[in-house]
């Protein structure tokens, strides 16, 4: 394990709507994971919304006033997710968070993976992405309609954007505090599952890394109107490379 010089504050993103069976566990696990390295502080940012319907909020909130390092941030504003974890990064800034940890719940990202973003930060990486498909990363419990879709829309990226990174479309990563200020100002576009692609399409001229992750599928279908929209945001970004290239 690598050793930190106590100065850093760790912030975690991660939006949760009906997680009642298994948030608190979840919320105890992560907190548990960052605490073994010498932060100076740690903050848990969960975000909620109107789509969270199953008393999670409720749980949360008593949780909250045992566990101070949990922050409950309810938005009824959201209209998707991409909402929630925007919300989510700004808090985390806002409360002077140095480093911010983006994951999801529901265990479909696991607290033991953490460490790895941790010992990869500390070598003076920008951003440190969760990879499914690199070296030793594992995509399970997936319909193969999600898993094609997720290889092909990062080769799809790779191909038209120049693009290196093993896995495009994940979530679970570890930003600086000034790489993920410079990526939101830069905009997000998508209102689906591909603003994770675009975070990383932003990130593209920082110094960069990948570490292996499991990512455990939920088993939910992908909509039709995700794809059109990663499809559109994906034909806009290239579009925009290409007029830079000709006015370089």
């Amino acid at each position: 394990m690598c050793e930190y010089n106590g100065n850093i504050s760790l912030g975690i993103v991660c939006p949760m709507a009906n997680e009642l069976n298994s948030c608190e566990r979840f919320v105890e696990e992560v907190i548990t994971e960052c605490k073994k390295i010498g932060f100076k502080s740690i903050l848990f940012i969960s975000i909620l919304d109107k789509a969270s319907t199953d008393g999670t909020f409720k749980l949360l909130q008593g949780l909250s006033n045992v566990i101070p390092e949990l922050i409950i941030i309810y938005a009824p504003e959201n209209k998707c997710v991409v909402d929630a974890y925007i919300r989510g990064y700004k808090e985390a800034l806002n409360r002077g968070c140095d480093w911010i940890l983006e994951m999801d719940a529901g265990y479909s990202h696991q607290p033991s993976d953490i460490h790895l973003f941790f010992n990869k930060m500390i070598q003076g990486y920008d951003c440190v992405f969760g990879s499914r498909f690199c070296n030793g990363g594992k995509y399970i419990n997936s319909p193969m309609t999600r898993y094609f879709l997720s290889r092909g829309g990062t080769i799809l990226t790779n191909i038209l954007l120049g693009t290196k990174l093993s896995d495009m479309t994940s979530g679970f990563e570890l930003f600086t505090r000034n790489a993920l200020k410079e990526i939101l100002d830069k905009g997000i576009t998508s209102r689906g599952p591909f603003f994770q692609t675009e975070i990383k399409v932003h990130a593209h001229n920082f110094n960069i890394t990948e570490v292996p992750i499991m990512y455990n599928a939920t088993g939910q279908t992908t909509k039709s109107k995700f794809v059109s929209d990663s499809l559109s945001c994906l034909w806009r970004l290239f579009k925009h490379k290409s007029l830079s290239n000709q006015y370089a």
